[in-house]
């Protein structure tokens, strides 16, 4: 495990909070998240001996998916870009996904898929491609869990599902399947309901980051922010000044852009932007680990409009595996305790597959926070946002929103810097006195260990 480098900065005036304000999370409703300005946003720094001072054209703060995805398209473009993480590369949001790469098949269930989001639809065959190294970030590398998702209904739910599928909104993007195409899990008598395949795909969120950080190790740096503050420059500009044992130095930035996740809350705050706004929106996921030899990856459908339950699946590296509950299981199990949650899993699971047995099995529950833009109503988001943060000449604000759209991010951040004539300019090396980071331990394994 990685030392600890220190927490995400805080605001000078401890009074000044994040003010929240909660909503049922069974419901799967968000919590609003403002981010006031700290005491002192502009303070200029005087000191007695002058900083160095190191110059990049791009600073990203946030080594998740979307910080990675990024650093790889700037630098493919010529910027001279760098990355600073707080504390593992793929930590807190990233890891934590299930690794669906989907095309919003499930958003469309509930009728939540809007025209300005069918972008969505174009992000499994975008992805197979950089799989394949022949899209505009080379994914060769990373391992592919499983080439399709599932969504699968129980006897008395499979008319509903048989309707939808029939419509013109799925044409081309769903296959119904049985027999032997039928997921193994599922190739059994007792099983009555209805499958179909999705295009959608899971990849190994450990392996993913590991592939997009690998070709970039030496612009990668772990910050400590006990020891690094924003600084407002004369120029209008913030920069980060950096103090340690080695050096006192000011790295400036054309822009600085914040793909932290949750940890943009915190960044923004410390800068006195005052825009825009995140919202977060709370889970428990259910972590199920046995030595059940299949691998399986597909969505329940129950009488609510997101999947009753879903499950992934993932290698523990010693002969067991891991299956990893979402879906309004872990939306509801926001508001539950873990103990409570898991009885609540266990019966899903007597209920939904009645043939496995998982009475040895070990059972574990994560709380995420996953962090997005402030919606109006506060709807969940159905595309990836970037903007200027408001009061900060050289500052965005970014959420993927979903994992599947990191690319789409990455493709906004650089329309916002073209637009803003900010071009590539040096291609010196940089160099800072700071240690790489690791790469985030998955859940499961820091949750079971090598049990």
């Amino acid at each position: 495990m990685p030392p600890d480098w220190g927490s995400i900065p805080r605001p000078v005036d401890s009074r000044k909070r994040f003010c929240t304000k909660r909503y049922n999370p069974r419901k799967c409703s968000p919590q609003e998240v403002d981010t006031p300005m700290p005491a002192s946003p502009d303070t200029v720094h005087s000191d007695a001996q002058p900083r160095e001072k190191i110059a990049a054209d791009i600073t990203i703060i946030g080594g998740g998916i979307a910080g990675l995805w990024l650093l790889q398209r700037l630098c493919t473009l010529g910027y001279n870009a760098i990355l600073l993480e707080n504390t593992a590369l793929g930590s807190d949001q990233s890891v934590a996904s299930q690794g669906m790469i989907h095309g919003g098949i499930k958003y469309t269930l509930s009728g939540l898929l809007t025209g300005a989001s069918q972008a969505i639809a174009d992000m499994p065959d975008y992805w197979r491609k950089c799989l394949q190294g022949e899209g505009e970030v080379d994914l060769r590398g990373c391992k592919l869990l499983s080439e399709h998702f599932y969504l699968w209904s129980s006897a008395s739910t499979t008319s509903r599902l048989s309707t939808f599928f029939a419509s013109k909104a799925t044409r081309g993007r769903v296959d119904k399947v049985s027999g032997k195409q039928l997921p193994t899990l599922l190739q059994v008598p007792e099983f009555k309901g209805s499958v179909y395949k999705l295009v959608d795909m899971v990849l190994d969120v450990p392996s993913l980051v590991r592939q997009l950080a690998a070709p970039l190790q030496s612009r990668i740096f772990q910050i400590d922010w006990q020891s690094a503050q924003f600084q407002r420059q004369p120029d209008g500009n913030h920069a980060i000044a950096i103090d340690n044992d080695a050096q006192n130095l000011l790295l400036t930035s054309s822009a600085i852009v914040l793909t932290a996740g949750l940890g943009n809350g915190p960044l923004l705050q410390q800068l006195g932007a005052s825009s825009p706004a995140m919202q977060t929106r709370p889970l428990q996921q259910v972590l199920v680990k046995h030595r059940h030899p299949h691998g399986f990856y597909g969505h329940c459908l129950g009488g609510e409009t997101t999947p009753r339950v879903t499950i992934s699946s993932h290698d523990c590296g010693d002969g067991s595996q891991v299956w990893y509950l979402g879906g309004s299981l872990a939306e509801k199990g926001a508001s539950q305790s873990s103990a409570e949650l898991i009885r609540c899993a266990q019966q899903e699971m007597r209920e939904l597959l009645p043939w496995v047995d998982l009475g040895d099995a070990q059972w574990a529950t994560l709380p995420v926070e996953r962090a997005e833009p402030r919606q109006g109503n506060f709807a969940r988001p159905d595309q990836a946002f970037a903007a200027w943060a408001g009061n900060c000449k050289n500052v965005i604000a970014a959420w993927p929103t979903k994992l599947t759209l990191a690319p789409n991010l990455a493709s906004q951040i650089v329309d916002l810097l073209t637009k803003k004539d900010i071009v590539p300019q040096s291609s010196s090396p940089i160099i800072l006195p700071l240690k790489a980071p690791a790469i985030a331990v998955p859940p499961w394994q820091r949750l079971f260990g090598d049990s």
